[in-house]
């Protein structure tokens, strides 16, 4: 469980770069004003709207809008989202405000932070459109390989993903950043240049951006326009609480839940009778979070908090990763403009190489983000996990004005690994949904990780050393001998200095690694699930996220998070339909 100390130095260091930017403003880009069966939970009616969904699907993220979108066609839909519209907020919907949302510990932050038993400061997306709102943006499809093994439909996927693509996908126009990367990469063996494309394949590439030419970003949030709205409702700051199941029959059956609106008072909202469903979409943490909390998990897990136990299954909340991600700071001659991720190395050895690059303000007096890396955002790389303490932080803050410029004159080259063998878990610390559960990943604690890590470190320092990079870095000694000596006061990783020991960069691994934010598991198939994602040993209830993934898809999952979401909508509606599910 996280530290009292943790939860201070969480919210200290996530406050500490607002002051770099504009805060969150009204801004409503033509034709993205709130839709109007978008309303608040206190609009909610128990008496007069029970029985009245076909489904209730929890949590608005990633999943839950192109699955409520999809069934809507046909059916009714009650949509619930805990947290609030991304619509009039220019921190979600502008690039170089990316790292701002990140930053906000209040709560109606799009994102909750929390700190793994690990010492790794993450995030939860708290917003309709869910982590499509708060992340960097890069848009890849899962391999064929990954499809396959999922026991997908090939070609309902091959239709899902476009459908996707169609609404909210662009082209990035490549930033000098990016296009280093990309050289450097294909010239350090890391071959052949597969050009844009979204698919999964060995080599370099550039990926998809859900940032349109412009910088405003589309989420997962507009996929709901798809949707029909007369059968749409979507209710914001609706937190569920439980599960409502019916105990009666030969197996328990999800018949609703309970929520509580924005001020606190409970509702009920109760499926129409027949083959309804209730569908969990809350993600790696809430998914298995709110099955706990409803009865459905360990029996001791549940006896130790006097939850009622509906079902027992030992497999809730287990087999929880975070693909570990470890950063090189790189000071360049001149600033480089602000870039997330847009070019990406695909290895046969299982590690991704990927780039971004920060800005810093002109004036002398404040010293700004590093975009994807920034300190501001948990991304304390500098600090050994385990020494990521609030006095750590508090050093980080005052001496960062301090701070020379070149310092922030520069980018990041990182390195993460796919599809770590290193698991951990989730177990409650109250019976408080609002709160965070404690998680484990355990990262590293799988040799083959550290294999993998060591193998994208040695990557980076090839990549280093080619024409492309070395054109931006060029020879300024003066830069190196500053960096080089406070890079746990700048909090920024240079490249290990003896790369030929292998148990150094083991070591570096251990003492950098952060996050990505693609945490998965929780629910898996086959334990939790099964292939058509229904609860086993319980009736009328599916999860449909990536709490069901072993391995996180593709190198970025947002994807096919969304693609997954519109294959199980239409999924559901042939198998309930038939020929009249066809149009959707």
């Amino acid at each position: 469980m996280a530290s009292k100390n943790q939860h201070i130095l969480l919210q200290f260091v996530l406050l500490l770069c607002i002051f770099c930017s504009s805060q969150g403003k009204e801004f409503i880009k033509p034709g993205q004003r709130r839709p109007s069966y978008i309303k608040r939970a206190s609009s909610f009616s128990s008496a007069e709207e029970r029985g009245s969904y076909d489904y209730i699907i929890v949590g608005g993220g990633t999943a839950g809008c192109p699955l409520a979108a999809t069934l809507s066609r046909r059916f009714k839909v009650l949509l619930l989202e805990r947290g609030g519209s991304p619509y009039g907020n220019r921190n979600i919907s502008r690039l170089q405000n990316f790292h701002i949302s990140l930053t906000d510990t209040s709560p109606s932050s799009p994102s909750q932070p929390f700190i793994s038993t690990d010492g790794v400061i993450n995030a939860r997306a708290r917003v309709l459109g869910g982590g499509s709102c708060i992340n960097a943006g890069f848009y890849t499809r899962a391999s064929p390989s990954y499809v396959n093994a999922a026991g997908w439909d090939g070609n309902l996927v091959n239709e899902s993903y476009p459908w996707v693509e169609r609404r909210i996908v662009f082209w990035p126009k490549i930033a000098p950043w990016q296009s280093a990367l990309r050289d450097g990469l294909l010239e350090a063996g890391v071959s052949p240049f597969n050009g844009y494309t979204y698919d999964h394949v060995y080599g370099t590439k550039v990926g998809g951006t859900i940032f349109d030419p412009k910088g405003f970003r589309h989420t997962a949030a507009d996929l709901l326009a798809a949707g029909k709205p007369q059968n749409l409702r979507v209710l914001l700051h609706a937190t569920v609480q439980k599960i409502v199941f019916d105990t009666q029959g030969r197996r328990p059956k999800a018949v609703g839940v309970l929520f509580k609106d924005e001020s606190g008072r409970q509702h009920e909202a109760v499926l129409r009778d027949g083959a309804g469903e209730v569908i969990l979409t809350s993600g790696a943490i809430g998914s298995p979070h709110l099955l706990l909390l409803s009865g459905i998990g360990p029996e001791s897990e549940l006896e130790k908090w006097k939850i009622p136990v509906v079902l027992p299954n030992q497999h809730v909340g287990k087999g929880m990763s975070d693909n570990p991600m470890n950063s090189i700071f790189i000071p360049t001659k001149r600033p480089v403009r602000q870039s997330l991720i847009q070019t990406v190395g695909i290895t046969k050895m299982g590690t991704f190489i990927e780039a971004s690059s920060g800005f810093s303000q002109s004036s002398d007096s404040i010293r700004c983000h590093h975009g994807i890396m920034s300190a501001e955002i948990g991304q304390l790389s500098g600090i050994p996990p385990k020494e990521r303490t609030l006095e750590a932080a508090q050093k980080y803050a005052r001496n960062k004005q301090d701070l020379p410029w070149e310092a922030f004159r520069g980018g990041f080259i990182l390195e993460k690994i796919e599809g770590p063998l290193s698991t951990g878990e989730l177990t409650l610390v109250n019976k408080d949904i609002s709160s965070n559960p404690s998680v484990t990943f355990n990262y590293f604690s799988h040799p083959r990780d550290l294999k993998k890590c060591v193998y994208g470190i040695r990557t980076i320092e090839k990549v280093l050393r080619t024409k492309h990079i070395v054109s931006l870095t060029g020879d300024d000694e003066y830069s190196m001998k500053v960096l080089l000596n406070m890079s746990v006061k700048a909090n920024l990783n240079m490249i290990p200095k003896h790369t030929n020991d292998t148990a150094s960069i083991e070591q570096f691994c251990r003492d950098t690694v952060v996050t990505i934010w693609h945490y998965h598991g929780g629910c898996h198939v086959g334990k939790v699930v099964d292939r058509d994602y229904r609860v086993l040993g319980v009736a009328g209830l599916r999860v449909i996220d990536g709490s069901t993934f072993v391995n996180s898809p593709g190198t970025n999952p947002q994807a096919t998070v969304m693609m997954m979401g519109r294959y199980m909508g239409v999924k559901m509606l042939r198998e309930r339909l038939g020929r009249a599910a066809d149009g959707v």
